[in-house]
């Protein structure tokens, strides 16, 4: 049988990317990763509790939020549909600089647009932590996050999340099967956005809330927007990642959180009851979402 050529590839690949509409304005792409109905996306693009999917084919499905994973920028939908043209996953750790690099998604209302590139480097960035991303020279734009970075046989490489300077960051595949492999963390039900409080002794790092989802274990806390989460009682937050790990786990727990209201001199603290809802929390890396 021969080959496919690209057009059947490019195809492929549409019929496996879906946009994604959120609760809120905006929206974004995601790759239908199981025929069952299991999509993967950016944890950014997946806000709220239901964020409406459409298929290629122009159905429409309310998904529910299975799993979220901020500090990977990964969640997992699943919606009600089965026999789905679900995308090939590859294995990132055999991705080499310089192959082809196909992009998927649905940029500023385009629907299926397709970009191609070379792949720059896979590793961390210079400075930017040790979170692994495939890197490569194809142009995204809003829209583009959470659809699919895919190799020339239009195997899935990485799920692309932002823009680096002239380079696209894709999470590499590996790391979305480990993702959808491991445990859930908690559901907090919170849009946040990372700031430096300033301090009579030293600045502080925080995590202004944004929104709150309703009905959420943070809406029954009572916390509200504008409050500023600055840790836990036993550390204080220093990096984004210390949230995810704090809301870890499984079952139902309570979790201390201590934050700042008001003036933000008082440091005051709340009881959040984990472990009701769909995981995840979602958080906004730049004032204009994805």
């Amino acid at each position: 049988m021969d080959a496919p050529g690209f057009g059947e590839i490019a195809e492929q690949l549409r019929r496996s990317t879906v946009l994604i509409q959120p609760n809120g304005r905006g929206s974004g792409s995601g790759v239908i990763w199981t025929s069952d109905g299991t999509i993967v996306t950016n944890a950014h693009v997946a806000r709220g509790s239901r964020p409406r999917v459409q298929l290629w084919d122009g159905r429409e499905f309310a998904a529910a939020v299975v799993s979220r994973d901020p500090r990977r920028d990964l969640a997992r939908l699943q919606i009600g549909a089965t026999d789905l043209p679900a995308a090939m996953a590859a294995d990132s750790a055999r991705i080499r600089p310089g192959e082809l690099a196909i992009a998927i998604g649905n940029p500023l209302g385009f629907l299926g647009a397709l970009t191609t590139g070379v792949i720059h480097a896979i590793g961390p960035l210079p400075g930017g932590g040790s979170q692994h991303w495939v890197q490569a020279d194809v142009r995204l734009a809003p829209g583009n996050s959470g659809g699919p970075l895919a190799d020339a046989r239009g195997r899935v490489i990485g799920i692309n999340t932002m823009v680096a300077g002239r380079l696209a960051l894709a999470v590499p595949s590996n790391t979305v099967r480990e993702f959808l492999a491991g445990p859930a963390s908690g559901w907090l039900g919170v849009t946040l956005y990372p700031v430096r409080v300033p301090r009579r002794v030293a600045a502080m790092f925080g995590l202004v809330v944004l929104e709150v989802e309703p009905g959420s274990p943070a809406a029954r806390a009572s916390l509200l927007p504008g409050d500023i989460l600055v840790g836990t009682e036993e550390k204080p937050f220093s990096v984004l990642a210390d949230l995810s790990d704090a809301l870890r786990g499984s079952g139902s727990r309570s979790l201390r959180l201590q934050f700042l209201r008001g003036d933000y001199k008082n440091l005051r603290r709340v009881t959040v009851q984990l472990g009701d809802a769909p995981s995840g929390v979602w958080t906004r890396k730049e004032p204009a979402a994805a």
